[in-house]
């Protein structure tokens, strides 16, 4: 596969995604999504990234991240490639299950970065899953309501990005659904 174009940057934000081939499902059932959410944590959190919003839906996935390092892309190959083994294995199957590489977008302003999280944390909503994030429980919208007492998401950093309540509600209009998650 050819390089990327822009390489990646430690202290950056990046919206990392993938679906699966064809549009097909790369989770089938609850242990899919935790063992995704293991893998995540055994091949990209200790020192390639921190994860600050996710959201794995049945045939793709969101994260929003910080590089802590700019050996992403094989960080990234080494945890599709552990994921699409396993589920392979287990469901008796060959082949691809994403649709290539992941992408990736980086996140350069702290606005977006907001929406970015908001976005995120729509999805199951605008599929029409559910009818509140806080009912899909592979997202982190959880975490940022408190609603579970999750370690993967560091929530703190979308706080970070303000010194204060009033300079948050500054933001956009469309950010205020997430107001009441990060400054309680």
């Amino acid at each position: 596969m050819p390089y990327r174009k822009t390489p990646f940057k430690s202290g950056c934000y990046y919206h990392l995604y993938n679906r699966g081939n064809n549009r097909h499902n790369i989770f089938f059932e609850r242990e899919n999504y935790l063992y995704f959410l293991r893998q995540i944590r055994r091949f990209l959190i200790s020192q390639t990234l921190d994860v600050i919003a996710y959201c794995l839906m049945p045939n793709h996935y969101h994260l929003v991240v910080y590089l802590k390092s700019s050996n992403l892309s094989d960080a990234m190959q080494a945890f599709s490639l552990s994921y699409t083994k396993a589920i392979n294995k287990r469901y008796h199957r060959t082949g691809s299950l994403f649709q290539g590489r992941f992408q990736s977008v980086v996140v350069d302003q702290e606005n977006y970065l907001l929406q970015l999280v908001y976005y995120v944390h729509q999805n199951p909503v605008k599929a029409g899953f559910v009818n509140h994030p806080r009912d899909w429980e592979f997202s982190s919208y959880q975490d940022y309501a408190k609603l579970r007492q999750g370690t993967l998401p560091k929530i703190n950093a979308l706080k970070q990005l303000f010194d204060s309540n009033d300079e948050y509600q500054a933001q956009e209009p469309t950010m205020a659904m997430i107001q009441h998650l990060i400054f309680e």
